[in-house]
């Protein structure tokens, strides 16, 4: 129902900043509690960051508060992920993802929670 496609990674150095993107399809994005998760070789995927259906509630791990801010934008059918000061550990692909329509928003550290993902956007860090 829902298709997610992520946008903005790259190669930065340590310091630097990027914006990710995240499209999604559909009339119906202000019902799904939407997040950030990443990946680095050899982890585990973890939460980044989440903003609930209105943009109301926002969640950031503590590895990036103070360096990070999600927003959505609605009316485009748009979430974003602002990273700043990045460090090399940083470094992984990140995943946007949706919630399930029914999901609370209080749910959002469950990754199970999560119905929809995009293919990610890889971003790597350099000392």
């Amino acid at each position: 129902q829902v298709l997610l496609v992520e946008s903005g990674g790259g190669l930065v150095q340590a310091g630097g900043s990027l914006r990710l993107s995240c499209a999604a399809s559909g009339p119906t994005f202000t019902h799904y509690n939407m997040g950030w998760f990443r990946q680095a070789p050899g982890k585990e995927r973890e939460l980044v960051v989440a903003i609930s259906k209105a943009g109301l509630r926002t969640y950031y791990a503590d590895s990036v508060k103070g360096r990070c801010a999600i927003s959505r934008a609605n009316a485009e059918n748009t979430v974003y992920l602002q990273m700043n000061s990045l460090k090399p550990e940083d470094t992984a692909v990140y995943y946007c993802a949706a919630q399930s329509r029914a999901s609370a928003f209080t749910q959002f550290s469950q990754i199970t929670e999560y119905a929809y993902w995009g293919q990610g956007t890889q971003v790597t860090v350099s000392s």
